[in-house]
């Protein structure tokens, strides 16, 4: 598959606009749809659970589960995103539209990546400031909160794409989704804290990358960590240059992508 050379500004910045613009014009699906789950994941939780639950790290159960469905809204879109693009462009067959431009493999995983990176961290600020006319949300450090932000949404952007491009039909995508995505998320330490977890339990979570998103985006409201967050912090950064690796290879060799 021919690449330039020369990088393409103005056709990146196309690809991304073309990206942003596709879940923008469906907002009450893309943005008011993860805020009314996530919702409803907390009130389920804090009725059924919040007052038989004692403060976690200091806090209350209510203030410790929010930051972990905040990032696991983050995550399920910026997933979403990605690899429905490339999902229905394949099954379409206007996937060519995309490869045709003289776009580097680098530029189609920026543009692609960008677009689900933007989705995601869109629906972390919307369902971040709904929840907290319901919830206290105090920020004890804004750059852990961005950080994870800005990481965790590309991470899953990443493995939208790996997904969008591996997959032969949707049902290959709901596989990753209900056996790769749906496990990981829930197993992280979303709603509750690692530590309770008998030793075996933390090993194992531990070799969960998603779990390093959810306890180092929590800390940023709470101040408080299971793990240090900068060991949280390389790993994610070493996975998502790994992910970034895998997918410029996708697109460098056309792998599932060449007619």
């Amino acid at each position: 598959m021919h690449r330039p050379t020369t990088s393409n500004a103005i056709g990146l910045w196309t690809l991304y606009v073309r990206e942003v613009r596709r879940f923008m014009k469906v907002y009450t699906q893309t943005l008011m749809a993860p805020v009314v789950t996530t919702l409803l994941f907390l009130a389920v939780f804090s009725l059924a659970l919040g007052q038989f639950r004692p403060d976690v790290h200091g806090v209350p159960f209510t203030e410790f589960l929010a930051p972990g469905l905040v990032m696991m809204a983050m995550m399920q879109n910026a997933f979403a995103n990605t690899s429905s693009s490339i999902m229905i462009a394949k099954v379409q067959g206007n996937i060519v539209d995309t490869l045709m431009p003289p776009f580097s493999a680098t530029e189609l995983v920026m543009g692609i990546a960008g677009g689900g990176m933007t989705r995601g961290i869109c629906v972390g600020i919307t369902v971040c400031v709904v929840m907290s006319f319901f919830v206290t949300m105090q920020i004890h450090n804004f750059a852990l909160i961005a950080f994870h932000a800005i990481a965790a949404s590309m991470m899953l952007a990443l493995i939208g794409i790996m997904g969008g491009v591996w997959a032969d039909k949707f049902d290959h995508m709901a596989a990753v989704t209900n056996f790769v995505i749906t496990p990981l998320a829930f197993l992280s330490g979303t709603f509750y804290s690692i530590e309770r977890l008998p030793e075996a339990g933390q090993t194992i979570a531990h070799f969960n990358p998603f779990f390093y998103m959810i306890d180092g985006f929590r800390s940023g409201f709470i101040g408080h960590a299971d793990i240090d967050p900068w060991v949280g912090i390389i790993v994610i950064t070493v996975t998502n240059a790994l992910l970034w690796t895998v997918c410029t290879w996708m697109f460098k060799s056309g792998y599932k992508l060449k007619s």
